[in-house]
């Protein structure tokens, strides 16, 4: 049986940690390919440092001569990113940084087998759902976004000018009988603009946002604030720390709550089985929760470079299933065509909806009109119960 009485913790980071700042770029680039040519093939990564971003990695359109008169975009894509999340510090200013561009070709030997609609790779890739929010997103995760998302959206408004782009939380949250009830320790570090603000100066500009977001019952008298727990933090984003695309893999899904195969998302393609079979597991995950089949579920997919079929559909929904998993397993074949083609086609995943996901997570989000999270929403619910 699981258990019913403990502490987890999962954190988040903003759009102005350099990891996330490479994330936005390298989706940027993705997006602006797939404007140009829906079945544009790329794998773009991203780093960044003091005054300069290095982009690299692979891309492909069906005209070569095309992709060349591109290629001359890519700059001014980088520093639109970096101009939005707000970056004008000396030693990182969205006008002045150097950016340098060394996309090339994709593989051939790659491409041969993505175009006869087989997986672009090998890999695992896991979704998952829990109903303890209304999005079926473990709490501690979701409320770390969603302090950071508002934080952001008051820095970008004017209301908290003296506030910066770099920041992260990170809450423990105290589950009762597998409920979260209570914070027990909240952290967040955010960059700030003058020397002479203490942590309790930054604690003042912070709070209000913080109990907005948070459910009132869980902050309690016994919640632990560390709020720039080591004091100044000025010097921030890619000038106070290297960032590189895909290190924040578990901030990016469930916050350490569920399984994680492995790969990145950002920059790359929906030909990739690490970003579009990802996003297919936590719609099928989310769906089987709200269908009602379980309170909880894990989904793992498998896959081979050049196969079009998953090779294996697991399902764990860890006790609290009120239908048998290999049910729930024979179902999800049925419902959803899980091979590449299948999974973008279902998913309408050739549009450009990516840069949007690079930070505050790419799940428990609403879906949007013009197709953005498209694997949130819980349109297979009557499919799966007819299939079970």
């Amino acid at each position: 049986m699981a258990r019913q009485n403990y502490i987890f913790t999962s954190e988040s980071v903003s759009e102005g940690h350099p990891d996330k700042v490479c994330d936005r770029i390298s989706d940027a680039v993705l997006d602006a390919l797939i404007a140009e040519e829906p079945n544009a093939r790329v794998a773009c990564e991203t780093f960044a440092t003091s005054s300069l971003v290095v982009i690299g990695g692979e891309v492909g359109l069906s005209d070569p001569e095309r992709l060349k008169d591109y290629m001359g975009r890519i700059p001014q894509i980088a520093r639109d990113c970096i101009k939005d999340i707000g970056y004008e510090q000396d030693k990182f200013h969205w006008n002045t940084c150097h950016v340098l561009n060394f996309l090339h070709e994709q593989s051939a030997h790659i491409s041969q087998g993505v175009d006869r609609d087989g997986a672009g790779d090998q890999g695992i890739m896991f979704g998952y759902a829990v109903d303890e929010t209304p999005e079926l997103m473990p709490a501690p995760i979701q409320y770390s976004h969603k302090i950071l998302k508002r934080l952001a959206q008051a820095r970008k408004s004017g209301e908290v000018p003296s506030l910066r782009p770099d920041a992260k939380t990170q809450l423990s949250l105290r589950y009762e009988n597998g409920v979260p009830v209570e914070v027990t320790q909240l952290v967040l570090s955010t960059q700030h603009e003058s020397e002479s603000q203490t942590s309790d100066d930054i604690r003042a500009i912070v709070e209000p946002y913080i109990r907005e977001v948070l459910p009132a019952e869980w902050l309690t008298a016994k919640t632990e604030w560390w709020v720039n727990p080591t004091g100044t933090f000025v010097i921030g984003g890619p000038d106070g720390d290297a960032g590189l695309t895909g290190r924040k893999i578990i901030v990016d899904t469930y916050g350490g709550a569920a399984p994680h195969g492995g790969g990145a998302f950002s920059g790359k393609d929906p030909t990739k089985v690490d970003r579009s079979a990802a996003y297919a597991a936590r719609y099928l995950a989310k769906n089987i929760v709200a269908a009602g089949f379980a309170s909880r579920c894990t989904l793992q997919l498998s896959y081979a470079i050049g196969v079009a079929k998953p090779l294996s559909i697991y399902v764990d929904t860890h006790g609290t299933g009120q239908v048998e998993e290999d049910a729930i397993e024979r179902a999800v074949a049925r419902a959803l065509d899980l091979t590449p083609s299948g999974i973008r086609d279902h998913l309408g995943l050739n549009r450009p909806i990516y840069e949007r996901t690079a930070a505050y997570g790419h799940f428990g989000r609403e879906p949007e009109a013009d197709g953005g999270f498209s694997w949130e929403k819980t349109d297979l619910v009557d499919v799966l119960k007819k299939e079970i």
